[in-house]
């Protein structure tokens, strides 16, 4: 792979080194609000699977923009939280026209890795339709590498939440 093209390099869980100086968990839910148009949909009306990774990282942007945390801002400072690892589980389709409620919550934080956990509920809370996990790893966006650690504001941030 020529330097040129880092932006398709894959991130391995192996080169990321333990920061023990942080290591945060959240028991703090965010809410994100999911309404099935046709475009997220098979021909069938099924919600495609795809669309559900989709949600999973609008819910984790606006969490953050919750906090105070503008993903421009993160990407202005040089640093870039790709996904190293997803898992999701999918319970039951969710179809064209349904509302559901995307759970979302920044389940743990040790140095530059940042574990996700999300749950995907009718608005009732009856019907389960998805629970996933996501790994981010935080990465210069300039050098393409991983980062030591994350920057001071961002660390400072997701430790309070």
């Amino acid at each position: 792979m020529s330097q040129a093209d880092n932006s398709s390099q894959i991130y391995s869980n192996e080169a990321i080194e333990k920061d023990n100086s942080l290591h945060a968990t959240s028991e703090n839910w965010f809410e994100y609000p999911i309404h099935v148009y046709p475009h997220h949909t098979d021909y069938q009306g099924v919600v495609w699977h795809g669309t559900y990774t989709t949600w999973l990282e609008e819910a984790r942007i606006e969490y953050l923009r919750s906090l105070g945390l503008n993903y421009s801002e993160l990407v202005a400072l040089g640093c870039d939280l790709p996904v190293v690892e997803l898992s999701i589980r999918y319970h039951k389709p969710l179809q064209m026209g349904e509302d559901a409620l995307l759970r979302a919550r920044m389940m743990e934080m040790s140095g530059v890795r940042i574990h996700w956990e999300y749950e995907m509920k009718s608005l009732d809370r009856e019907t389960k339709y998805i629970t996933a996990q996501v790994t981010l790893v935080a990465v210069d966006r300039e050098k393409g590498k991983i980062m030591r650690s994350l920057p001071p504001a961002v660390k400072d941030l997701l430790v309070k939440t």
